[in-house]
């Protein structure tokens, strides 16, 4: 295979699998020692075995660090403290993309950035959805309220007012309390509905503030 085949084959793909070369009358050893020669010579990255994304000046599109969490491992979505600075609940920069999946906890370490992946139980698995990106691009995320709840289920003493308040939330007019409310009680976790009670105390202050300026 030569480089331009590679190229017309993958086209705008973001990432993709080497099964997507292995299809029709192809030798699988002979594209597996293609893709090794071309991730040495910097053509490609490789994010895991048997996963790659073009390198620059090759890659039509980006790949969105979201985009590139839910290929990495199937079967999961984006969540806690990634998915609440990409809505602008809370104001940190977020150094690596956290997600969750109801299969082993994980951690990638790739030319693209770093993966994370956080065990939940399955009854925990909702809340979720597709965000859209630039060309073309989506992933599943976390709504705003479970991207939190989440993190509250996830972080040791994550529902104590004291830890809530130290996540310095913000423009908390995007958190649907209903929502919110309904998804803490979904699973009768004590743990979640305590959270959302002082989340809404959080909102209640934050309005009242404002009111009073």
């Amino acid at each position: 295979m030569k480089f331009e085949e590679l190229l017309h084959i993958v086209g705008s793909e973001p990432v993709f699998d080497t099964g997507l070369l292995l299809a029709g009358n192809v030798d699988p050893d002979g594209v597996r020692k293609q893709l090794s020669l071309w991730t040495k010579a910097g053509k490609l990255y490789q994010l895991r075995r048997g996963v790659y994304a073009l390198a620059p000046p090759y890659q039509q599109s980006k790949p969105h660090p979201f985009v590139l969490a839910n290929h990495l491992a199937r079967g999961t979505y984006v969540s806690c403290q990634s998915a609440l600075a990409y809505y602008g609940l809370i104001p940190e920069y977020v150094p690596s993309v956290t997600s969750v999946t109801t299969s082993r906890t994980g951690c990638w370490e790739t030319p693209l950035g770093r993966f994370e992946y956080r065990h939940i139980k399955q009854e925990l698995f909702y809340g979720y959805r597709s965000e859209a990106f630039a060309m073309g691009q989506t992933a599943m995320v976390a709504g705003p309220e479970k991207a939190l709840l989440d993190l509250v289920y996830l972080q040791p003493g994550g529902d104590a007012p004291e830890y809530l308040r130290e996540l310095r939330l913000q423009n908390l007019e995007q958190l649907d309390m209903d929502i919110l409310h309904r998804q803490a009680e979904r699973v009768q976790s004590p743990k979640l509905v305590r959270a959302a009670r002082h989340i809404t105390e959080l909102v209640l202050a934050e309005s009242e503030a404002y009111e009073t300026l």
